[in-house]
């Protein structure tokens, strides 16, 4: 292993786990599982499966990459809580890569698209916030990757960007279809 720091960089956003090691700019290892559910028991396993493979630590890494979204709301939510949580405890920065800046690395042309359930999709019009529309509506969509290549391309962009970023956080475009529950809270009796 080269002298260059190591950036291990990852994605749960999407019915996959998929997760990159990188040293500079070169692709150490790859590994992507397609898993509708589990990314939750899957994804440190995978990503100390990565690390032996690639020869090195947790302590050897210099940042964390993670995929923000926009996509699944729990897939999201447990690679963006993971990566935090080694962040934190290796002291080292984690970048946030939406999805959208994964597609528009690779485009040329169109607008890039994340599909959503109920023919729709997420998407980002040069200037403007991610929006969830009708994927009728829009115009030459470009897609996401594969898996593999979508973490090494968050992996790309994670090493390049400026680490005092902040913690990442989730890419929410629309509310999460869960809704609070409908019962009374228990009443909580004073032993006094």
């Amino acid at each position: 292993m080269g002298s260059e720091p190591l950036t291990l960089a990852f994605d749960t956003s999407a019915a996959h786990c998929a997760a990159a090691l990188l040293s500079g700019d070169r692709t150490i290892a790859l590994h992507a599982e397609e898993m509708a559910r589990g990314q939750a028991e899957r994804l440190m396993p995978l990503l100390q499966e990565l690390l032996t493979e690639g020869g090195a630590r947790w302590q050897d890494l210099a940042r964390i990459g993670v995929g923000i979204g926009p996509g699944n709301f729990t897939g999201i939510r447990i690679s963006v809580a993971a990566a935090r949580g080694l962040a934190l405890s290796l002291d080292i920065p984690a970048i946030g890569v939406s999805t959208l800046a994964v597609i528009r690395l690779g485009a040329e042309r169109g607008t890039p698209c994340v599909p959503a359930p109920r023919a729709q999709g997420y998407v980002q019009r040069p200037g403007q916030t991610p929006e969830l529309v009708a994927m009728a509506d829009v115009d030459q969509p470009v897609l996401p990757p594969i898996a593999l290549t979508l973490a090494e391309r968050i992996g790309w962009i994670a090493a390049t960007a400026p680490a005092d970023a902040g913690l990442p956080a989730p890419l929410y475009v629309r509310p999460a279809d869960a809704a609070p529950a409908r019962d009374v809270p228990p009443v909580i009796l004073d032993d006094a």
